[in-house]
């Protein structure tokens, strides 16, 4: 998510920063707590911080809603290595891009993280365990999954926006008006990353299933050798 320097006045570019910022910090303690049970962890984060930022970095322009629409990456994220973790690989990659792609802004950086990287994290997740828990497989929890983070997080940016350039206006139709702007790029993108992220986790479950069972996608008995 790439809301632009300068969208969001100074107040709420700087409450986004305080939600945002525990969350980051417990990425960052559980990434070390993981990291110490597992060495081989570490190197799959950065893999995965560098899918997200590649999934991420192409933006398609919303010039009516002043930011811009792309695929986001983190309903894949999540669901391999948890929430927490994903949304510090997405705070990296919103980060870079901010600094040197001229893709979003640091001034808003705080806003970005909150909802591509909390809400889209912590949907993703959320939608993946919910649907494995139903009886859904790999595949079908982790489209459902892909297509939840990022939807939610442009419902989330819509929020954030039309907070911030409301003034005096009603919330709950400039809200709208801003979310029915995402819709025509969004609507398909959604569905895009979630084929998308299935087609990561059914690539992995036929080439490495070992490493889903390692980061708990799935349980020892769902093994290919085993079914």
């Amino acid at each position: 998510m790439h809301i632009s320097e300068g969208i969001l006045p100074f107040s709420w570019a700087a409450i986004w920063y305080a939600v945002a910022a525990p969350f980051v910090a417990l990425g960052v303690r559980r990434l070390n707590i993981l990291g110490r049970d597992d060495l081989s962890l570490k190197p799959l984060v950065g893999l995965l911080a560098a899918v997200v930022f590649i999934i991420s970095c192409m933006p398609i322009p919303v010039p009516t809603a002043g930011t811009c629409s792309h695929p986001c990456g983190t309903g894949l994220s999540a669901v391999l290595v948890g929430p927490l973790v994903s949304v510090l690989i997405a705070s990296v990659a919103l980060l870079i891009q901010a600094l040197f792609l001229a893709h979003g802004g640091l001034s808003t950086l705080g806003a970005n993280i909150l909802s591509m990287g909390i809400v889209g994290s912590f949907a993703g997740w959320g939608v993946y365990r919910a649907i494995r828990r139903m009886g859904g497989g790999v595949a079908l929890a982790g489209f459902i999954a892909g297509v939840a983070a990022d939807w939610s997080t442009y419902a989330a940016t819509a929020l954030v926006l039309a907070l911030g350039i409301r003034g005096d206006a009603p919330l709950i139709p400039l809200f709208t008006k801003v979310a029915l702007a995402f819709l025509p790029t969004q609507l398909p993108l959604g569905i895009l990353e979630g084929v998308i992220t299935a087609g990561m986790l059914k690539l992995l479950y036929n080439k490495r299933p070992d490493l889903l069972v390692k980061m708990k996608v799935i349980t020892e008995r769902e093994l290919p050798s085993n079914g």
